[in-house]
């Protein structure tokens, strides 16, 4: 008996000492409310299954986009750089809890690798840029699924350069499905058309580009016999000319003004045509230099660089004209010289009537018009003729003598006054042909500058 109470006492001292060490040991804790709601909804999921109950159910994708700037615009390779703050929204039915059940938690965010993701693509992708990775979508406890993400896509787009740097451009992002049809995925916007359009508050418009608006518009496109939902919006910009007109356009007019004031220098000082001359150079160094800031398309040359072009052609046309009239003023005065040689050999060898005197005065003034600085062989018998006027010669008197040399120098007087006569008379008639040919080019310059100026001005304010 005795052995017994000593057993009994020694179970009840086990038990106590255990229920005390049980009460001491540390409490396994319990597996968090987020990681159990995780845990429970991705149990079973499956990302490759499009997230219905019912195959025959439509999921529809609400899309949102916000234009954040425009980094690039490259007419060589009609394609636009653009940053898009992105947004889509759908209900996965197969993500759907009951708050009350997990610690009243009600959105969550999950990887995107784990859920499935609608394959909306847009159709003018070209490049994906420099996106930064979002791998986390937001799943609230109704089952509504939010992908928001930040992207630079590059897109194709048909680039007008022709009004260039008065130019707008409408490029287009294209949003739709690559696989599914209308009957599984159909495309909705999150806002209305209107607040997209005229939405610019996250838009950096202190850049090149200026954003006019985005529309966007719905509809479905027929292809291989099933109907495809689609998106468009149009980001429509407008380009600031202000810096490629102060560095383009206004030193080109500067220098073209200058030569139309070139016209007015004298047209036989020989200075208009290496004046005429430095402004080409000039010019021409201006436009290779400025190469690289002109937009460059393989199929239509910008209004700006035939602008350019013909600029250069109309300073080809003043030099050239300059060079016509000046070689038309120098091309008389050799005539004249060769007419006074010609005429002193008639003088001496052809007219009998003629005093040898007079021959040989009209061939010391011949020898006038002729440049020093050339060599002229004379022939012999013209040196003995010169010669002979200075031995002394047999004169019947003084009287005589007196009045032939008056004779001479009147005749002498009278042709120097006839030839300056004349030469003034050309000399006017050039002056009034290159008038009219400054006129003729004044004209054409200002009809050109009145056109182009009446087409940047209806671009700009369109």
């Amino acid at each position: 008996m005795l052995h017994l109470d000593i057993r009994m006492d020694l179970i009840w001292l086990i038990l106590l000492l255990s229920a005390h060490l049980a009460d001491c040991a540390p409490e396994k804790p319990k597996r968090s409310a987020l990681n159990q709601l995780t845990r429970t909804l991705l149990r079973k999921y499956d990302c490759g299954v499009r997230p219905v109950h019912n195959w025959t159910s439509l999921t529809t994708i609400h899309i949102d986009l916000i234009l954040q700037s425009v980094l690039d615009v490259d007419g060589k390779t009609q394609s636009m750089t653009t940053s898009i703050w992105y947004r889509q929204i759908w209900t996965d039915e197969f993500l759907v809890w009951d708050p009350e059940e997990f610690d009243g938690i009600t959105e969550i965010s999950l990887s995107s690798d784990a859920i499935w993701i609608p394959d909306v693509i847009v159709s003018e992708f070209v490049d994906a840029g420099k996106s930064p990775p979002i791998p986390y979508v937001y799943v609230n406890s109704s089952g509504s699924v939010k992908n928001n993400r930040p992207m630079q896509v590059v897109l194709a787009c048909s680039l007008e350069m022709y009004a260039f740097p008065f130019d707008k451009q409408n490029c287009s992002l294209t949003f739709r499905s690559w696989l599914h049809s209308v009957k599984e995925i159909d495309l909705a916007l999150l806002r209305s058309a209107e607040a997209i359009a005229n939405d610019q508050k996250e838009f950096m418009n202190d850049g090149e580009w200026e954003l006019l608006s985005v529309p966007s518009h719905y509809w479905q496109i027929h292809q291989d016999d099933t109907d495809y939902a689609q998106i468009q919006f149009n980001v429509l910009i407008r380009r600031r000319p202000l810096l490629y007109v102060v560095g383009l356009l206004i030193p080109s007019i500067f220098l073209m003004l200058v030569d139309v004031i070139s016209f007015y220098l004298p047209l036989d000082s020989g200075t208009r045509i290496a004046f005429k001359i430095s402004i080409l150079l000039g010019y021409t160094v201006f436009r290779v230099n400025l190469t690289d800031e002109l937009p460059s398309t393989a199929v239509r040359t910008p209004l700006i660089g035939v602008f350019f072009a013909v600029c250069m052609a109309m300073l080809m046309l003043s030099l050239i004209k300059s060079i016509l009239v000046v070689k038309l003023l120098h091309h008389s005065e050799k005539e004249v010289k060769q007419f006074s040689v010609s005429a002193c050999l008639l003088d001496k060898y052809g007219s009998a009537g003629r005093e040898f005197t007079e021959s040989a005065l009209t061939s010391l003034k011949t020898l006038e018009f002729i440049n020093p600085s050339e060599d002229y062989e004379l022939e012999p018998s013209l040196e003995e003729d010169l010669l002979s006027l200075n031995q002394v010669q047999e004169a019947p008197s003084a009287l005589e003598w007196l009045l032939q040399e008056l004779v001479s120098l009147r005749l002498a007087f009278s042709e120097e006054d006839g030839e300056s006569a004349a030469q003034a008379d050309w000399l006017a008639l050039c002056s009034r042909l290159d008038l009219y040919l400054f006129r003729v080019y004044l004209f054409v310059l200002v009809l050109y500058a009145s056109t182009l100026l009446l087409l940047w001005a209806s671009w700009s304010f369109a």
